[in-house]
């Protein structure tokens, strides 16, 4: 269960690393130098190195307008480390990669701390080893407008744990550490809440990526809040199938409830589906102004990591015997513009819809 954890008395100095310079990265770095960390930052994007080395971390949005000076270096320099903390903000397809590329860096005792969507604590728990991950789920938006600009979009927490739930005094200095960026709450079901995370994401990033706009006039439509609450069902089915007990999203959505009976499945209104569409309007108005990373990351040209939310769900359902096809059809769609065969927009929103009969 979540809650807010005490503010640790002695702050011990810690060797950290961030690692990726993007919306979250960005905030992220700039919080700590604000609070006298002096995190390394390092990015491969030689234009957001240049762009904070000459203006500084240029923020604004929900954390303040407000400039903070600080480095960000090019690759990681020669001899760097080792660190106590690495802070993976990179997409969810690059984490394997970027921490194998850092494990000889890491204390020993160190830790890699997951910061993105999807189930990246799994997927290095299994490859370095659970004493080597700490997971930090983080609950509030960030972009990039500009080179150098970094928008938080949303306010929001921080939550910790561990994959085993086991207390971690790692846990205690990196509560210290994340509490100069925003609120931090403990939780020890890790899994659970970055299963809630997962299923929001792959209702929410992808029918944003899809859509092509922010979250907040996407889910005006009906048809949006539709597919979202069909995305969620098959993601919540699946984690049952899983045996992981799901946290509320933010303290206050149970997913449970939020996900249609088969009865509501057939139904074209209720009064229980009028409730559900309520809570995904509300959802919707408090992350408003939340633009999907998978879609800047098109924008981009770069490969959307879609297959690590939506395609997470497919495969494991698919392993339980459980039918995705609503995550399956719209882990296509994603697939289809990152191809140049669709366009982001209402009009494949709708056709995605139509596809899938609802």
């Amino acid at each position: 269960m979540g809650h807010e954890s005490p503010h640790p008395e002695a702050r011990v100095e810690q060797r950290v690393l961030v690692l990726g310079c993007g919306g979250i990265g960005g905030i992220l770095a700039a919080g700590l130098t604000e609070g006298g960390v002096n995190p390394l930052v390092v990015t491969t994007n030689a234009g957001i190195a240049a762009a904070v080395n000459r203006d500084g971390f240029r923020l604004q949005g929900a954390g303040g307008e407000r400039v903070v000076r600080g480095r960000v270096h090019l690759g990681l320099p020669a001899g760097a480390g080792p660190f106590d903390f690495v802070f993976l903000a990179l997409p969810p397809n690059a984490v394997e990669q970027g921490a194998a590329d850092l494990l000889d860096r890491l204390a020993p005792e160190g830790a890699f701390v997951c910061l993105q969507n999807g189930l990246g604590e799994e997927r290095l728990a299994a490859r370095f080893g659970e004493d080597r991950v700490l997971g930090a789920i983080v609950s509030f938006g960030a972009s990039t407008p500009e080179v150098g600009v970094f928008d938080q979009t949303s306010e929001g927490r921080f939550t910790l744990g561990r994959l085993n739930g086991a207390a971690d005094p790692r846990l205690d200095a990196l509560d210290a550490l994340l509490r100069h960026v925003a609120p931090v709450d403990r939780t020890d079901n890790l899994r659970g809440a970055r299963w809630s995370k997962l299923a929001f994401n792959c209702a929410v990033s992808t029918l944003g990526t899809i859509g092509g706009d922010r979250l907040g006039p996407l889910v005006q439509k009906r048809v949006v809040r539709r597919l979202a609450l069909e995305i969620m069902t098959e993601s919540v089915r699946v984690a049952a199938a899983e045996g992981v007990r799901l946290e509320k999203l933010a303290n206050s959505v149970d997913l449970n409830w939020l996900a249609l009976t088969p009865e509501e499945q057939q139904q074209s209104g209720s009064l229980a589906l009028f409730v559900k569409h309520s809570a995904v309007l509300a959802a919707g108005a408090r992350y408003r102004r939340m633009r999907s990373s998978m879609l800047a990351a098109l924008e981009r040209g770069r490969t959307p990591p879609v297959d690590f939310l939506n395609g997470e769900i497919v495969a494991r359902g698919a392993a339980h015997g459980i039918p995705t096809p609503v995550n399956a059809a719209a882990q296509a769609t994603v697939h289809a513009i990152a191809a140049g065969k669709a366009q982001s927009g209402l009009s494949t929103i709708y056709a995605l819809a139509a596809e899938l009969g609802l």
